[in-house]
């Protein structure tokens, strides 16, 4: 933490909503509450059914005697219950903008309020339908509320999940970023090159200038493919200078593919291992190839790197860790992230929504 402060930096904070009208202090991280209502991933919606449907199956054991009478209830009360969540859901979608201006107590109190509507919806599908009768009316608005505080609490959970472990990401990233070997090898690479190569020497300190303002720039949600691939492309310049030609780099670039979203800083860790663990410790060098490419609604990328037998020093999988948490949280179940060694060769494969 000495090097952020060495460098201006001393706090960083999240962009959930502000809570409350009153500015911050200077100096001082807004503060943050969670939302509510983010129920727009497919995720969230798949987590929100299954759990009503698992309470559902537990509910219609109560007052069965056979497991074919325990199927029928159960199938009756998905009847209600199935349209009621997602209604409930598409409703929290629809008005997240409106909603998430709301102070915390009127949020909980029209969540809760969607949720008994949700239930009397629910309750008057079975009822039309003469499959529930007498119709429990003041239970089933009660059930829909209830269940519509666990779904928030839920969310609120995961609203709150995102802000520190997006934090935490982004610190280690910094500090990543301006570990002291890195930034004196850049700056003795560009002293060497002041008086030979002074144009190429002036393009170091640009391309090292651009890391630090992209790492040290206000925490954001997410950037495009061709931002990361450009910032990519500034770190894998100055290692050039510094491995010459031990370092080989190849780019197979799909233009169509550059307006996915990824968090940020999240492809110059990737390549960054591929120099520390291909390049770095091997006399002969190795190969670097970054791929994007688009395939109908799904981005592909992958970074592989050579690992010549016996020199590639193995890591800890923190960085890759760290890139894999941060992608969860943002795409959620539509991302994708794997690792592979196969034939000294090492290969990481990313897949995001286009």
């Amino acid at each position: 933490m000495t090097a952020l402060r060495d460098f201006g930096v001393s706090t960083l904070h999240g962009s959930l909503v502000p809570d409350g009208d009153a500015p911050a202090p200077p100096g001082e991280p807004v503060p943050v509450r969670a939302s509510l209502f983010d129920a727009c991933h497919v995720g969230v919606v798949l987590r929100a059914v299954l759990f009503t449907e698992a309470v559902t199956a537990v509910a219609s054991m109560f007052g069965q005697g056979t497991a074919l009478d325990w199927l029928l209830r159960f199938a009756l009360l998905t009847g209600g219950v199935l349209p009621a969540t997602l209604g409930w859901l598409i409703a929290a979608c629809l008005l997240k903008k409106p909603l998430n201006r709301l102070t915390s107590p009127w949020q909980w109190t029209a969540g809760l309020s969607l949720g008994a509507l949700a239930g009397l919806y629910g309750c008057g599908l079975l009822s039309m339908m003469a499959l529930l009768e007498p119709a429990p009316w003041a239970a089933s608005a009660s059930a829909g509320a209830l269940m519509a505080a666990m779904v928030m609490a839920g969310l609120v959970w995961r609203a709150r999940a995102l802000m520190p472990a997006a934090t935490t990401a982004r610190l280690a990233e910094l500090q990543s970023r301006i570990r002291p070997h890195f930034l004196f090898n850049t700056l003795n690479s560009a002293i060497a090159l002041v008086r030979a190569e002074p144009a190429q020497a002036e393009a170091v300190l640009e391309d090292l200038a651009e890391l630090f303002r992209s790492a040290l720039a206000d925490p954001a949600e997410s950037v495009t493919l061709a931002q990361e691939i450009t910032l990519a492309q500034r770190y894998l310049a100055i290692e050039q200078v510094r491995f010459g030609e031990r370092l080989r780099v190849r780019w197979t670039l799909d233009a169509s593919a550059d307006g996915a979203k990824l968090p940020p800083l999240l492809l110059q860790p990737l390549v960054e291992n591929a120099v520390k663990h291909g390049v770095e410790p091997s006399a002969s060098g190795a190969q670097v190839h970054v791929s994007t490419e688009r395939r109908g609604a799904v981005v592909v990328v992958k970074v592989t790197n050579t690992t010549p037998a016996g020199t590639g020093e193995r890591g800890h999988g923190l960085a890759l860790a760290n890139v894999r948490e941060r992608l969860m949280l943002l795409h959620d179940v539509q991302a994708r992230f794997s690792t592979a060694w196969q034939g000294g060769v090492f290969q990481v494969r990313l897949e995001v929504p286009a």
